[in-house]
C-alpha cells in the first residue's frame, strides 16, 4: 500500500482500523480491504486489540474496540464546530424526522463528526467519525466545492443504493466551506427530489451554524 503520512506502520494501522468502520470483519475480509499480507494484518489486529481499539465480536469478527469512545467524545468536544452545530442539527432532526449529519473535509475524504439518528425504525445511519469519499454523495460533492444556485445539493443512491440525501454548507466569514449539513434516509421517505422535500431546511440550518460561529 502507499504510504500517506510517510510513516509505513502507521499507515497500515489505519487502514485496519477504516476496514472495520463499516461492518465487523473476519481476517479473511481484513486482509482483503487492506491489501497487507495476511501475517502483517494479522500482527496488527491482535495489537489492536490488546490495546482496545480492536475487539471480537461472538462471532470471532473484528469491530472497532471501545477504547475508542473516550477518545471519539475528546475529539468532537475539542471541535467547537461541533458544540455549536449540535442544537441546531438537533431542530432539523426534529423538523424533518429524518437521520442529519454535520461532515468536515479531512485531506481527500470527509468525516462524519456529528452524527444524529432518525426516530424511524427504518433510518440511514452514518456512524460518527465514519470516513467517506468526497467524490460520492451530497455532502461529499459540497465539501468539494459544487455550487447550486439553490444553496443545497442532492444525491439519490450515489454511495448507497436506496439512500437519499440532501446537504448544505456551512461557511467562514471569507466565504470558504467549513463544514457540510446533511439530511439523508431511505428514497421511499425522501423520494427521488430530496432536496424539494428538505433542500431549505437544510439550507437554514446550515446557515444557522455559519452565522454562530
Amino acid at each position: 500500500m502507499d504510504s500517506v503520512s510517510g510513516v509505513g506502520v502507521l499507515d497500515k494501522v489505519v487502514a485496519v482500523l477504516n476496514a472495520v468502520v463499516d461492518s465487523p470483519v473476519a481476517l479473511a475480509e481484513l486482509q482483503t480491504r487492506t491489501g497487507l499480507p495476511r501475517a502483517t494484518v494479522h500482527r496488527l489486529a491482535a495489537a489492536l486489540e490488546q490495546h482496545g481499539l480492536l475487539r471480537r465480536d461472538a462471532e470471532g469478527r473484528f469491530e472497532l474496540g471501545l477504547a475508542l469512545v473516550p477518545l471519539g467524545h475528546a475529539a468532537a468536544e475539542r471541535l467547537p464546530l461541533v458544540e455549536i452545530a449540535r442544537p441546531v442539527l438537533e431542530a432539523l432532526r426534529t423538523d424533518t424526522g429524518e437521520s442529519v449529519q454535520l461532515f468536515v473535509r479531512e485531506g481527500a475524504q470527509r468525516r462524519c463528526v456529528l452524527s444524529l439518528e432518525s426516530p424511524h425504525g427504518l433510518r440511514w445511519i452514518v456512524p460518527q467519525g465514519t470516513l467517506l469519499p468526497l467524490d460520492v454523495g451530497s455532502a461529499g460533492r459540497v465539501l468539494s466545492g459544487e455550487l447550486s444556485k439553490r444553496g443545497w445539493i442532492q444525491s439519490v443512491g450515489e454511495r448507497e443504493a436506496g439512500v437519499a440525501s440532501v446537504s448544505a454548507p456551512v461557511v467562514a466569514v471569507d466565504g470558504s466551506i467549513l463544514a457540510a449539513v446533511s439530511v439523508s434516509g431511505p428514497i421511499e421517505r425522501l423520494t427521488r427530489q430530496p432536496g424539494k422535500c428538505f433542500g431549505g431546511a437544510v439550507v437554514a440550518a446550515a446557515e444557522r451554524i455559519s452565522a454562530l460561529r
